[in-house]
């Protein structure tokens, strides 16, 4: 830390909703030339605090200073005006926009009573280039991945003259070299005096980036610490409150799950022969068995998203087959999907799954109402029984069906978007990084629920950037490399440097098709 006194303090802050504390009584202190990292499992109060001290949230009580002054902003402008930016979880931009707009937008350079459009573009390229980002900034945002508009919005982020800088997850969408390349840009912001409040769930990046740790739990503050001073596993158990035999019991159920039995003459409830979209994924052969979980490994941009919108019916193949149950299929919508019993769960989770707006219970029969026809209404009664029946399985909190599912936090809305596609009762459920930006708590649970769905029955496509939650989960792990699949390995005493030795370069030592 750079200096004594602290550049955001929030003392005994309180907030409730209706049924819900969500903060009691937190301190929190932010110091200039710090990375700070704010941890706790989902619905601890990490988002609250944050939408605090922005403004987003006004509090009950408690008080806010900014620079040793009090504070109580009206809102994220205010915020941004005094000297806060933020950068969510789930990029908030504009795809309909140029790269160079969004960077941008709000602070346009101006010329003659108009937009200097020439000096907008020269701005916004100096600083991708700070970024090391090669995109053109008159291109679209939305042209790009989910990765570039992340970085985009670090950029915007960064661009303001900021005291603190607010990260919420801004490692999801990239992968190692990207995640190196931010951490470049934090400490150089670090350097320079700004503050750096950071969340994620990655426990080796809170490590390596950052000077201290605050832990919340259940709306409360549990301590503040010096990440060298607190193990890792103390630091998880200080998050989830409860013993990490958890943990260990979850790697105990899900190996139990995998049957790890002969497959020779079952025949697969979906195939993929020679399946793929120009520009997305070549040309592909993949199996999915009966109580099966196939894990689809590679790093950002490699085909797994792709893979999984094919198969769903999402984006339509170009080339080869799909077959279920041995009938060549064709769908033209995710609608024709379900109603062969396959289900799909967006990576983006925020654009493509759940509806803000609407309530929990509302979330849930969603995709069931849909299944059924608009002119066949579920009733009342049944979509009750369905919200409380999910709530309770998958411990959604808070348990009330009436409740907005974007006051949620993160780890809960997976949850309800898994409740959502679990009342069709598909077949095939494919989870495209269900477990990204969630706590240790709730991904555990997420974990032994697909491992409960695959010893039932369901047949389960695992996607995820985490190579030991695939190794954790899958009987089958697909590798895809570069768009295409290089491998498709049975999960017998596979290590995560057998997987990064197939990621890499395609080595595969027994066991695999590529």
């Amino acid at each position: 830390m750079t200096a004594q006194n602290p550049v955001v303090s929030m003392t005994d802050i309180s907030i409730s909703f209706p049924g819900v504390k969500a903060l009691d009584g937190v301190d929190f202190r932010l110091f200039p030339g710090e990375v700070h990292s704010l941890m706790g499992e989902n619905g601890a109060g990490k988002s609250t605090l944050i939408k605090a001290l922005t403004g987003v949230y006004s509090v009950d009580s408690g008080r806010m200073t900014l620079a040793g002054a009090d504070v109580a902003f009206s809102g994220p402008a205010d915020a941004l005006r005094a000297g806060i930016s933020t950068v969510y979880q789930e990029v908030n931009l504009l795809p309909n926009l140029t790269v160079a707009e969004n960077i941008l937008l709000g602070r346009e350079p101006r010329r003659f009573g108009g937009i200097d459009w020439r000096a907008m573009r020269k701005r916004a390229k100096e600083l991708l280039t700070g970024l090391h980002l090669d995109v053109d900034p008159g291109s679209l945002l939305g042209d790009h991945s989910l990765a570039v508009q992340q970085l985009v919005a670090i950029g915007r982020a960064i661009d303001v003259e900021a005291k603190v800088v607010i990260l919420d997850e801004p490692t999801s969408s990239l992968d190692a070299d990207e995640v190196a390349e931010l951490f470049r840009v934090i400490r150089d912001l670090k350097s320079s005096g700004v503050a750096i409040l950071f969340v994620s769930h990655f426990l080796d990046q809170v490590y390596e980036i950052s000077d201290r740790l605050t832990v919340l739990r259940n709306g409360k503050l549990v301590g503040e610490y010096r990440p060298e001073e607190l193990l890792r596993i103390d630091l998880v158990q200080k998050m989830i409150g409860k013993d990490i035999a958890v943990l260990d019991d979850l790697e105990r159920r899900t190996h139990s799950a995998q049957s790890g039995g002969d497959l020779d003459g079952e025949r697969p409830i979906v195939s993929a022969i020679g399946l793929g979209r120009k520009g997305a994924i070549e040309p592909l052969d993949l199996d999915v068995y009966e109580g099966e979980v196939v894990g689809i490994a590679g790093l950002l941009g490699s085909g797994r998203t792709e893979l999984a919108r094919i198969l769903s019916g999402v984006d339509r193949p170009d080339a080869g087959e799909l077959r279920v149950d041995g009938v060549s299929r064709r769908f033209r919508t995710p609608r024709a999907a379900l109603s062969a019993r396959i289900a799909y769960s967006s990576e983006n989770r925020r654009a493509e799954g759940i509806v803000d707006e609407l309530s929990i219970r509302d979330n849930i029969a969603l995709a069931l109402q849909a299944d059924k026809g608009w002119f066949r209404r579920i009733p009342k009664k049944r979509q009750d029984e369905l919200a409380a029946s999910y709530i309770s399985a998958l411990n959604i909190r808070p348990a009330n069906p009436d409740a907005l599912v974007r006051n949620l936090s993160g780890g809960n809305q997976q949850k309800v978007l898994l409740a959502r596609w679990l009342a069709v009762a598909p077949r095939l459920l494919i989870l495209d990084e269900p477990t990204r930006g969630i706590d240790v708590g709730a991904k555990a649970e997420i974990q032994k629920l697909v491992a409960n769905l695959a010893e039932n029955g369901m047949s389960v496509v695992f996607i995820s950037a985490e190579l030991e939650e695939v190794l954790r989960l899958s009987n089958r792990i697909a590798i895809m490399r570069d768009r295409r699949l290089v491998a498709d390995i049975d999960n017998d005493d596979l290590s995560v440097d057998s997987l990064l030795a197939v990621i890499a370069d395609g080595s595969v030592t027994s066991g695999a098709t590529s």
